[in-house]
This record gives C-alpha cells, sequence and structure tokens, in this order.
C-alpha cells in the first residue's frame, strides 16, 4: 500500500499526538558544583535524608529545615527527604558538574591542563585533567597540608 505524502503527514501527526509527552513536566535537577557547597531551605522539617549515591554529593543537616549539599564527584544521583511520618516530600535529582568559573583549562592535543584564575593562575586539581598534571597538583598540595599540620603540632 502506498500512502500519499499528505496521507501520511497525516498519520504522523496523529500519532505524534497520541504518545503521552511529560516533557513539560520534567523538572530540571538541583545543580550543585563539584566542590562546593549549596544550602538548601526546606518548606517542612526533614526527618530523614537520603542519597543515592554519597560519592556524588554529600549532604549535611544543619537543621531539621536546612541542609548543606557539597558536591564531591561529577554525575547525577538523587536526594530523597521523608518527614516524621516517613512521607517522602521531596525526591529531586541533584546533578554535579565541575566549577568552571574563574579557571582556564590548557590543551596540549588530548591533554588538559586546569588552573585557577583569581586573578593569578594556578594549577588546580580538577577531574578530567591529565594524570600527570593532576598528579603533580595533588602531590604539591599534599606536601603543603603535611608541612602546615606539622608546624601546627610543633607550636
Amino acid at each position: 500500500m502506498v500512502l500519499r505524502p499528505a496521507v501520511a503527514s497525516l498519520i504522523s501527526a496523529i500519532v505524534f499526538l497520541a504518545i503521552p509527552l511529560d516533557v513539560a513536566a520534567a523538572k530540571e535537577p538541583l545543580n550543585v558544583e563539584m566542590d562546593q557547597a549549596k544550602v538548601i531551605e526546606l518548606e517542612k522539617a526533614a526527618a530523614t535524608v537520603i542519597v543515592g549515591n554519597p560519592a556524588i554529593v554529600d549532604v549535611q543537616v544543619l537543621s531539621p529545615s536546612r541542609l548543606v549539599l557539597t558536591g564531591k564527584s561529577s554525575g547525577i544521583t538523587n536526594m530523597v527527604i521523608l518527614d516524621e511520618n516517613g512521607d517522602a516530600f521531596i525526591d529531586e535529582q541533584v546533578s554535579v558538574q565541575t566549577f568552571e568559573d574563574n579557571t582556564v583549562r590548557v590543551y596540549r592535543q588530548a591533554s588538559r591542563s586546569t588552573f585557577a584564575c583569581t586573578p593569578k593562575c594556578v594549577p588546580t586539581v580538577t577531574v578530567g585533567d591529565d594524570m600527570n598534571s593532576f598528579g603533580a597538583v595533588v602531590q604539591q598540595q599534599t606536601q603543603r597540608q603535611n608541612i602546615v599540620e606539622q608546624a601546627a603540632k610543633a607550636n
């Protein structure tokens, strides 16, 4: 059976309208940047806070109606908050992305290094950077932290 273009277009339009699309109701995830904290105010008291993957986002409960979310690694997880009756009143996706404000990325072919520029640029640790660059920055930061801790113990 050969359909004429006008009939085929009409059938396509009818099929498209019959497919339930909930795109308008889709909610944006709660965005948190890696290594950054975000304070969340709740409309009612939370009794329980559940995070799908705590390796992506950490939640600290300041009070029953105030939370602090800290981005740990890039990714998407969810957060469910239950009230005192055990009913979920929040079930949200949480998206964690790298913090890019005031940063510069330098690419050498497939190799990337990231610098924090506020206003002088210094190397920073960013997931996705070249392992040599990343490792060197981590090593320097660890050594510096050890020196600071040793100096504090000496005083």
